[in-house]
């Protein structure tokens, strides 16, 4: 049982700062996110998640294959080692808010002439 003790170990490297390839990375798909409108559905389901970043990080090692359209292969490897790191999501879900806060969406009915 010596495997699960690491399983809810909290990061001893938080406190390392994000290098400026790391955050690049997060400041893509935070740019993403708001360019596609999906925000607010994205900071939902990263807050529903953030106890469970590390599995998803070994997840995402599975579908690696996959996700070639939307990353290159050194983005990707990078965003999953990121996390496995604990914090990175509430980095990630700062960058979106930021986003948001700085380029608001314009109301979906503005150009309605009712």
């Amino acid at each position: 049982m010596s495997w699960l003790k690491n399983a809810f170990a909290l990061d001893k490297e938080s406190s390392r700062p994000l290098t400026e390839q790391e955050e690049a990375v997060l400041d893509k798909l935070a740019r993403k996110v708001h360019q596609h409108g999906l925000a607010v559905p994205a900071i939902l389901f990263l807050e529903s998640v953030k106890p469970l970043n590390f599995v998803a990080s070994q997840v995402m090692v599975f579908f690696q294959p996959l996700v070639g359209a939307f990353f290159s292969t050194h983005e990707y490897d990078l965003f999953t080692s990121l996390l496995e790191r604990r914090f990175t999501l509430e980095k990630l879900l700062e960058k979106i808010e930021a986003f948001e806060n700085k380029f608001p969406s314009p109301p979906e009915n503005a150009s309605d002439g009712s």
